[in-house]
């Protein structure tokens, strides 16, 4: 009897590893077969479909940007319009493009369409014309470092954004992070390296982990357009600010050494600071960069799919993936991982608030000071701690996941930018009291996006206008030349 069962519990191991024998050498076969080349992908090939042709889960996955029906507590890729959220943001940027059109980004996808629709970007009518320089499209495409080698890096930051309107319109994607040949991640953007040797540091010994979120660091970046580099005089280059480091210190101090300022406030006079995006640099400060985690490793997590472990290149928040971004290391449930993140976020924009709001109050005392006869000399020290106040307001709530990436430092920033605001406001009422005024500063209506924009002056309606005009003269030209040039473009087919 007891050989029966013997025989029968062999058996039935037998069977079960023939089982798994057999499924995983059909889950090798499959894998090593997925990705056969079907196209030869060429250098700098901007279109993501193509690559698709070879890659094809990669590229399904990526497509997935396009869904815009996430929201969280301050991101994800769900279309907010930020300034109709908070209208205080149109005064601290008066005189500047943010104050007439901010709105939370779409992800990839969307990259090149949003700068076609945004107010920032204006309505240019050709070649030659609009408010921005061409260096904006740098971390709009693909099509960009194929332009750059076609043309020179120098050459392609030269003249208008509506310049290269009818070349740059494949959104980010697969280009812009890997090699054509080798399929390895590299650098396209020479600014990321130009920053590295401005650091005494060579970005090609970068490990492949640190890779993960150096390709990232090509955009997600502090940067600014220097007109006044040696051989490259009046060119909007794209410079990185870390030749001193990466703190929001050590970029001030560059920046006011070289007297940089982004606009002139239209309300203070003050020579303003907007900060980007410092996503890469505020994470650089966190838990998760000093424990060697990626940008990858949470908003493009591994994934599995018939045999083939691949990464998932639908970029996104890490809270709309929780199970593969964040459960793979953190065991708690799904929704205290969530609300850890909220809390840390609502926590910061405490301060961000507080500090949004006193900045809001300097400006328009310190417009009160003007309009009572201060002189230069006398508004000097004020307008640098505005300056400096709002640069670390700006630092904070621009790199958008540095509340939760960083909530130290987020926190130490926003409470360095609070001592500073307060200490300009207390010379600002000593000298408004000294040019008469010792009440307080009456503040205007601003509690709607429209009312702030109507307070600073702003045709919202004829910008509106005008913007419709263009997407709707200008864009399709735009698309359709590009829709000719690359269909000469047509890979050539693997045997």
């Amino acid at each position: 009897m007891k050989n029966k069962v013997l025989f029968l519990v062999t058996v039935i191991v037998v069977f079960l590893l023939g089982l798994l024998a057999s499924s995983i050498i059909n889950r090798k076969n499959e894998a090593k077969y997925k990705y056969v080349p079907q196209v030869n992908i060429s250098e700098h090939e901007p279109r993501n479909a193509v690559w698709g042709e070879n890659f094809p889960k990669e590229y399904q996955s990526y497509i997935q940007t396009a869904d815009t029906s996430f929201a969280s507590y301050q991101g994800g890729s769900k279309m907010r319009d930020v300034l109709e959220e908070d209208p205080n943001l149109v005064i601290l940027w008066a005189g500047y493009g943010f104050s007439k059109d901010y709105n939370q980004g779409r992800g990839h996808y969307y990259a090149v369409e949003d700068i076609h629709n945004t107010l920032r970007t204006g309505a240019p009518k050709g070649p030659g014309d609009g408010p921005m320089p061409a260096t904006c499209w740098t971390c709009k495409s693909p099509d960009v470092p194929r332009l750059m080698n076609e043309h020179g890096i120098a050459e392609f930051y030269q003249g208008k954004w509506a310049d290269k309107g009818e070349e740059v319109v494949n959104p980010i994607g697969c280009a812009d992070c890997h090699d054509s040949k080798t399929m390895k991640l590299t650098i396209t953007r020479p600014a990321l390296i130009e920053a590295f040797e401005s650091m005494g540091k060579d970005i090609t010994q970068a490990t492949h982990q640190e890779m993960r979120s150096l390709v990232c660091a090509q955009c997600h970046v502090e940067y600014y357009f220097n007109k006044n580099l040696p051989g490259k005089e009046g060119t909007p280059y794209l410079v990185f600010p870390w030749k001193n480091g990466m703190s929001v210190e050590d970029m001030e101090k560059y920046y006011d050494e070289i007297e940089f300022s982004d606009w002139t406030h239209q309300l203070s006079k003050a020579p303003m600071l907007k900060a980007q995006h410092p996503g890469y640099e505020t994470y650089l400060t966190g838990v998760h960069a000093d424990r060697g985690v990626s940008c990858a490793d949470c908003h493009m997590p591994y994934k599995s799919e018939g045999g083939q472990k691949f990464t998932d290149h639908h970029i996104q928040s890490p809270l709309n993936n929780i199970a593969n971004a964040c459960q793979v290391c953190h065991r708690e449930e799904a929704n205290k991982l969530a609300e850890n993140v909220y809390e840390r976020q609502r926590k910061a924009n405490e301060n961000r608030l507080k500090l949004e709001g006193f900045l809001v109050k300097a400006h328009i005392e310190a417009k009160k000071a003007w309009d009572l006869g201060a002189t230069e000399d006398q508004m000097k020290d004020i307008l640098q701690d505005i300056r400096h106040a709002q640069w670390r307001w700006d630092y904070a709530a621009a790199a958008h996941g540095a509340s939760f990436h960083s909530p130290v430092e987020t926190a130490r920033v926003l409470g360095s930018g609070l001592e500073i605001v307060q200490k300009g406001r207390i010379k600002l009422a000593r000298l408004l009291a000294d040019l008469g005024h010792n009440a307080p500063v009456d503040m205007p209506d601003i509690t709607s996006k429209e009312k702030a924009q109507a307070y600073i002056g702003l045709d919202i309606e004829k910008l509106n206008s005008d913007k419709e005009v263009f997407l709707e003269t200008v864009v399709p030209k735009w698309l359709e030349k590009a829709k000719e040039r690359e269909a000469k473009m047509t890979p050539q087919l693997n045997e």
